[in-house]
């Protein structure tokens, strides 16, 4: 089995953490260096339920795309949440290792698993300067109805579902996604020219004004399940690495929902 330092190495190669935005807090949170690894587990939150995951399976690693602490810490007294997530990783031997922003700009990357995992025909990306998002094609032309329905079909099942902001009717053919919080490139977004966008956590103002400014359609899926698809991405390259090493390592992708959005309720309807 392969050290924890080999196995960081290759994670490393191929989301160099140089390309993690300068607020972000990404690499490894925990783990021996020299400690073998035979079992990793991917998952997109750190949340305690994957770290109770993790020690039933007899994993020896986590690669997370969330930070858990991103904001920096002066303790990690198992008191706190996030110290008990710390505390049952060190006591069970198991290291966790973060790919956050340098996963979104990688290539591939987040949202090249997001268009993966929707079918679509990735050109180019959406910001050219930095990688993030990718512009899409649709091997046919479909309705925006259509395509969000496809996005509800693919992606994995939330409290929130997809919501759905334009046109019902309206043609697409060519899409932007990105994978997480994506409203901030509505500009990029405008200048590329598509039909629709699929990203998530999409808020009022920005939505009110895009759809006003042009007849572009938006579809909003929850940050969870957006972020999901990289998971199986991650793993399907990591297992690649392990058979090029000859490692024999087994990698398993999480199918906890940590998504934090636990019910939805629809209004009886419109205010009087």
């Amino acid at each position: 089995m392969p050290r924890l330092s080999e196995v960081i190495a290759e994670l490393d190669a191929l989301w160099p953490p140089d390309r993690a935005e300068q607020w972000d807090a990404v690499g490894t949170v925990c783990g021996d260096p020299d400690a073998r690894v035979g079992r990793v587990l991917f998952a997109v939150d750190p949340v305690q339920e994957i770290v109770d995951e993790a020690v039933s399976l007899g994993a020896d690693l986590i690669v997370a795309h969330h930070p858990l602490y991103l904001r920096g810490t002066t303790t990690v007294a198992a008191g706190h949440f996030k110290g008990r997530v710390v505390h049952d990783l060190i006591k069970n031997d198991i290291a966790l290792h973060v790919a956050h922003t340098n996963a979104d700009t990688a290539d591939p990357g987040v949202s090249d698993a997001l268009a993966g995992a929707l079918d679509l025909r990735v050109t180019g990306p959406l910001v050219p300067e930095n990688g993030l998002g990718r512009i899409c094609e649709l091997d046919h032309p479909e309705t925006l109805a259509e395509f969000a329905a496809r996005a509800a079909a693919r992606l994995p099942a939330t409290a929130q579902g997809i919501r759905v902001a334009g046109d019902p009717g309206m043609t697409v053919r060519r899409v932007a996604v990105s994978g997480g919080s994506g409203d901030s490139l509505f500009d990029a977004v405008r200048a590329a020219g598509v039909d629709a966008f699929l990203t998530s956590d999409l808020r009022h103002h920005p939505v009110s004004e895009a759809t006003q400014r042009t007849p572009l359609g938006l579809v909003d899926a929850a940050h969870w399940a957006t972020e999901w698809p990289w998971c199986e991405q991650a793993a399907a390259q990591l297992d690649a690495i392990s058979d090029r090493h000859g490692w024999d390592l087994r990698v398993h992708v999480s199918k906890t929902v940590t998504d934090p959005w636990s019910s939805h309720h629809t209004s009886p309807g419109a205010p009087n």
